[in-house]
Order: C-alpha cells, then sequence, then structure tokens
C-alpha cells in the first residue's frame, strides 16, 4: 500500500489486491443454504452472478474485491471497524464493477477522505483476482476561508487538533488544512446568513430549505410518545430549522429546542426571540427535565443538541470519533423514561446556497439490567450517530468547540486505539 503526501481529488492513494481460489468458492456453494449465502455475498450479488456453470467464478471475484477494498484500511480491519462483509460488488450501466458500502465501511471511507474506490476483477479457471483503488477526496477551500484561516485565525490551533483526531494519520495534513480553512469558510457563511436571513421573506426562507425523509418524522409522532431529535450544530442548523419545520403548520408550538446559554447575551436573546417568533419553544438544558417530560407526553418534539461537552454531573465518558468525551447522559435518561423515538437529523448547505434539513430512521434503544450501563451503551450509540452525520458534510460541522475537553479533576485517558 501507497499513500501519496498531498493527493488532488481524484488520484488513487491506495491499492489493495487480492485473489480468491475458485474452488472455495465452490465448496463455500455446496456446504452452506442459500439463506447462509447471504453472510459473504448480498442479494444483488448472488442474482448476477447467475446459476449456471461459471457462478463461483464470479462469486469469487466478488469475494476477492471485497477483500481487496478492506486491504485498503489496514489500521480499521485491524480494530474491527471494517470487513469484507461491509462491501458489495454491483454493475454499473456499462458493465463496470462498483463498489457498494453500507454505513461502516462509509463512514471508514470519510475517516480516511477517500471519495470512491475504482474496482477491476478477472478470473480464469483456478482463481479470481481484484484491485481496488482508494480515490482521494480533497475539501474546496474558498478564498474567504483561507483569507481568515490566516489572517483571523479563531481557535485555528483547537480545529487543526480536533480535525487530526478525527481523520488520523491517514490523512495528509494539506487536506487537514484544506478542511480547516473551508470549514472557515462555512463560518463566514454562517455570519453572512444570519444576517440576511432576518430580512427575508416567509417565501424565500421555505425556498431556501428542503426537508427530507419527512415520512420518518411523522411516523414518530403518529406514536403519540413525542420525539426527540439528536443533533448537532451542523451547517446552518438555525436557518434550516426555522425555515425547514415551519412548512408545517400543524407542528407550530409543538417543536421544543434544548438550548445552552450563548454569549453575548444581546444575541443569545436573539436567537431565543427568532425561534420563539417562529413558534418553536425554547427550553434550557439544565431544570428543564420535568417540562422535557410533559412536552413529551403530550406528543411534542423536543430537538437535542448533543454535541458539546458535558462534565460531572450533567455528563458520563463515552468514545466519539474513538476517544474518551464527556457526553450528555439526559437524552438516555429521558429516552428510556419517555419511550420517545430519538431521530438522528443534521442539515447543510448545498453549493447553490440553498439548505437541506434530513431526518433519519429512529435509533434503536439498548436495553441492559444494569441501568448504568444501558445509559452508557445508548450515549454511545448517539455519538456513533453523530459520527456518521459529521463525517456526511465535515467542514460544516463545529470544529472550534473543545469537544475532547477534559473535566476537572479527571486525568485525560488514552483511547484504546491503534493510531488514533
Amino acid at each position: 500500500m501507497q499513500e501519496a503526501a498531498a493527493p488532488d481529488r481524484g488520484s488513487a492513494i491506495r491499492c489493495g489486491i487480492d485473489t480468491v481460489e475458485i474452488s472455495r468458492i465452490e465448496r463455500l456453494l455446496r456446504e452452506n443454504e442459500p439463506g447462509d449465502l447471504l453472510r459473504f455475498f448480498s442479494a444483488q450479488e448472488l442474482a448476477d452472478s447467475g446459476e449456471g456453470a461459471g457462478r463461483a467464478a464470479h462469486l469469487a471475484a466478488r469475494f476477492a474485491a471485497k477483500e481487496a477494498c478492506v486491504k485498503l484500511f489496514p489500521r480499521e480491519a485491524a480494530l474491527g471497524d471494517v470487513e469484507p462483509a461491509d462491501f458489495s460488488v454491483a454493475r454499473d450501466a456499462y458493465g463496470a464493477p462498483q463498489p457498494i458500502c453500507n454505513a461502516r465501511a462509509a463512514a471508514v471511507l470519510a475517516r480516511n477522505r477517500v471519495r470512491t474506490i475504482a474496482l477491476s476483477l478477472t478470473h480464469d479457471r483456478v482463481s479470481a483476482s481484484a484491485v481496488a483503488l482508494a480515490i482521494a477526496d480533497a475539501a474546496t477551500a474558498p478564498l474567504a476561508g483561507s483569507l481568515l484561516y490566516r489572517l483571523l485565525p479563531f481557535r485555528r490551533g483547537v480545529v487543526l487538533e480536533n480535525l487530526r483526531r478525527v481523520f488520523g494519520e491517514g490523512v495528509p495534513d494539506a487536506e487537514v488544512e484544506r478542511l480547516a480553512q473551508a470549514h472557515y469558510a462555512h463560518l463566514w457563511r454562517l455570519f453572512t446568513e444570519f444576517v440576511r436571513f432576518r430580512w427575508m421573506s416567509a417565501e424565500r426562507k421555505a425556498a431556501i430549505v428542503a426537508v427530507e425523509n419527512v415520512d420518518v418524522f411523522t411516523r414518530a409522532l403518529e406514536r403519540g410518545k413525542g420525539i426527540l431529535v439528536l443533533t448537532g450544530h451542523f451547517g446552518n442548523w438555525e436557518v434550516a430549522t426555522v425555515a425547514g419545520l415551519t412548512q408545517f403548520p400543524q407542528m407550530r408550538g409543538r417543536i421544543h429546542f434544548v438550548r445552552r446559554p450563548i454569549k453575548p447575551q444581546w444575541l443569545d436573546r436573539f436567537v431565543n426571540w427568532r425561534f420563539r417568533r417562529a413558534g418553536f419553544g425554547v427550553l434550557p438544558k439544565r431544570g428543564s427535565l420535568d417540562a422535557i417530560l410533559d412536552r413529551l407526553a403530550a406528543g411534542d418534539a423536543i430537538v437535542f443538541p448533543f454535541d458539546q461537552h458535558a462534565g460531572p454531573p450533567d455528563g458520563i465518558e463515552v468514545d466519539f470519533f474513538g476517544y474518551p468525551a464527556w457526553t450528555f447522559k439526559s437524552l438516555a435518561l429521558i429516552a428510556l423514561a419517555s419511550d420517545a423515538h430519538v431521530l438522528p437529523a443534521a442539515s447543510w448547505r448545498k453549493d447553490d446556497g440553498t439548505h437541506v434539513l434530513r431526518f433519519e430512521e429512529p435509533l434503536a434503544a439498548i436495553a441492559c439490567a444494569d441501568v448504568g450501563e444501558e445509559i452508557r451503551r445508548n450515549t454511545r450509540a448517539y455519538n456513533a450517530a453523530l459520527e456518521h452525520l459529521v463525517l456526511r458534510h465535515p467542514e460544516q460541522w463545529y470544529w472550534v468547540h473543545r469537544r475532547w475537553k477534559r473535566s476537572a479533576g479527571r486525568p485525560a485517558r488514552r483511547a484504546a486505539r491503534l493510531g488514533r
């Protein structure tokens, strides 16, 4: 495997090769029932391989491709973060093999700044081989971001430290700096949008925001037990939520934001005023447990930003991107007490300046006999959901926040991760 020091977008940065004996797959086909084969191949792969004499060879080539894809990420493979079953192979309209990544594999690609994987498959009468090339992704650093990064480096050290913590040694410093500059450009656009949004008409606001997976939100509401919206500081969250959720007038007065006060106070008052004017409730993160439970019992939705540091007694220490991070435990407590669905949600800005607000499928609650362990495991699951949302558009997450800050009186634990 070879890595380029500072790859351009679209260049190959890693190579994985694997060969599989066809007799091995023939034995697999003989010794397993059709349903058991789904442990090794997707339903589409089994269908594409046909039923004829060449079936074993076709499946051997696909199995080699899965193994070659895993070899692109030796660190994650050693940690058990990715395995062959996380990849499958499909054919495009021209018959060329294309990798299909599940959520685990997609997260590994994103953390290594790999945009896609190019595949080449071949086989003879005895064996099948595959070559996988990891194609680099590269952030775009607008001029405004580059200037702010150099001339007004607000918390630049924190931003770079956080980025390197998440993307690790597998991503060149040049790409980390481009991500940082893209983030500063995002912060500049946040400021300009904050000013412009106040003067927009309601029609214009609705036109610049699209809401995806509305049916997920609707189905959760129909349960009558309320919704906990798990989110963080993604994109222009205030623009996307205010403009997006106001497209559902039936929810006016039934969506409440849990907010931590921000400084200066005049800005905090202005933000709260704008939320209430749009028909949303605002609840403080401290001392509002009874009010939150009452709203959930009434079937309302509670929007809970979850990506901030929370020291004891409000937080517990669970992993976030492989490192211990003090995280609010209140969301797990509320979810377990109310049986409300927890829906991850995020927003992002598209290249044309419009915004997307997207709801994801509800997270399954994790049950344990020990209540403390139950809270810990569910809180970790919430952090894992946030990780996927961050990696979708990394330049639009709030990297200036000290997410991995130590808590007073507690020494920092070293993550039990290789190279992380």
